[in-house]
């Protein structure tokens, strides 16, 4: 098992919050592309379009065919669409930004979150079947990974809820823990082949302590990596090598209720957090350049 240090917070500049975007709904998913974020509610067939600059309400966009559980959105620079993932209908629906026209594939069961990788191909990742499909833009399926094929699979399991693509061609993953099994890497780096190259499983009596539910993940450019630990209201920054984890210093006025949406958009420096509880807000939070696990504390 890894050995994991915990960090004081002390030793980072406190983040500030931008903004607060209110909601009578959970946020399932929250993305951003040019002057527009994009937010999906729980039980709404919708997606919300918020000026980037002001963060109020521009429109409501209709997604024709998908049903009240979409659970990921992804948006892509290239080809100018935004993606979501459906659960209780497993499929994928990509909407035109430019004519709102849609299309829809079907995936491998519990689709959850999506990203877009290095190649402009969307990355889906089916929770019920423990896989990771990779898609092009128009729903041709270009790769499949079966997770925990060969990573002593009666010991471990990989129920996935979020996954990137590395520069190293790997991918990383976030697995919500089950109590059932001796071990879960709640958040592991994987090849293409499904190996498992590298996990994060914290020890039930480390500083961290358990984390039952990561959730969404982000990669800083420094390499950190930030992940929703849904079952203790707090965001977690892992170093890239998973061998060091710090709780992200969200301002004390601020306290988390049940967050499960995480967007990192580096070009304005700030992060979207999604809330499933409490206000069912979105929070918006600036100076994250501040957060850097790679470096030791001063």
């Amino acid at each position: 098992m890894t050995c994991v240090k915990m960090t004081g917070v002390t030793s980072w500049s406190p983040l500030a919050v931008t903004h607060v975007i209110p909601g009578d709904k959970g946020v399932n998913a929250v993305t951003s592309l040019d002057d527009r974020v994009y937010v999906v509610r729980r039980d709404k067939k919708e997606v919300e379009i918020y000026d980037a600059a002001t963060l109020t309400l521009v429109r409501r966009l209709p997604v024709p065919g998908i049903s009240q559980s979409a659970s990921g959105i992804a948006a892509c620079s290239r080809n100018k669409c935004l993606y979501l993932s459906d659960w209780n209908d497993p499929s994928i629906h990509r909407v035109d930004l430019a004519t709102d026209v849609t299309k829809k594939w079907r995936v491998a069961k519990g689709p959850l979150g999506l990203s877009v990788n290095r190649d402009y191909n969307l990355l889906v990742a089916c929770r019920d079947d423990s896989k990771l499909q990779e898609y092009t833009t128009d729903g041709r399926l270009v790769r499949e990974i079966c997770l925990g094929a060969t990573d002593l699979w009666w010991l471990a399991e990989y129920r996935p809820w979020h996954a990137i693509q590395l520069s190293s061609g790997d991918y990383l993953v976030s697995n919500p823990a089950s109590p059932l099994k001796m071990f879960s890497h709640v958040i592991s780096v994987v090849g293409a082949d499904g190996r498992l190259r590298r996990s994060y499983s914290p020890p039930i009596f480390s500083i961290v302590g358990l984390v039952k539910y990561p959730g969404n993940l982000a990669n800083t450019e420094y390499g950190d990596i930030l992940v929703v630990d849904q079952s203790c209201n707090r965001i977690l920054a892992i170093n890239s090598s998973l061998t060091r984890v710090q709780r992200l210093p969200i301002p004390a006025d601020v306290e988390l209720q049940g967050p499960r949406a995480l967007y990192l958009d580096e070009t304005r420096d700030r992060l979207y957090i999604g809330e499933i509880g409490g206000k069912c807000r979105v929070i918006v939070l600036n100076n994250l350049s501040s957060v850097r696990l790679t470096r030791e504390p001063e």
